[in-house]
C-alpha cells in the first residue's frame, strides 16, 4: 500500500529546499567580507592605474 504523504507539508518542504538553495546561491554571489571587496578594489586601481601609465597616446607633459 502506498505511503500516505500530507500534501500541505511536502509542498512547505519543497519551498523551503528551495528557499535554501537560494541562499546558498546568494552566499556565493555576495558573500564576500569587507576585507575581500577592499583587496579587490586596491587590485583593480593597481591595474588601471599601470595601463594608465602605459597608454603610448598620452601627452609628454601628463
Amino acid at each position: 500500500m502506498a505511503d500516505i504523504v500530507n500534501l500541505n507539508k511536502a509542498r512547505k518542504a519543497r519551498a523551503k529546499a528551495e528557499a535554501a538553495r537560494q541562499a546558498a546561491a546568494n552566499r556565493a554571489r555576495f558573500g564576500r567580507s569587507k576585507a575581500d571587496r577592499a583587496r579587490e578594489a586596491l587590485d583593480s586601481a593597481r591595474r588601471e592605474a599601470a595601463l594608465d601609465a602605459a597608454r603610448k597616446d598620452r601627452p609628454e607633459g601628463a
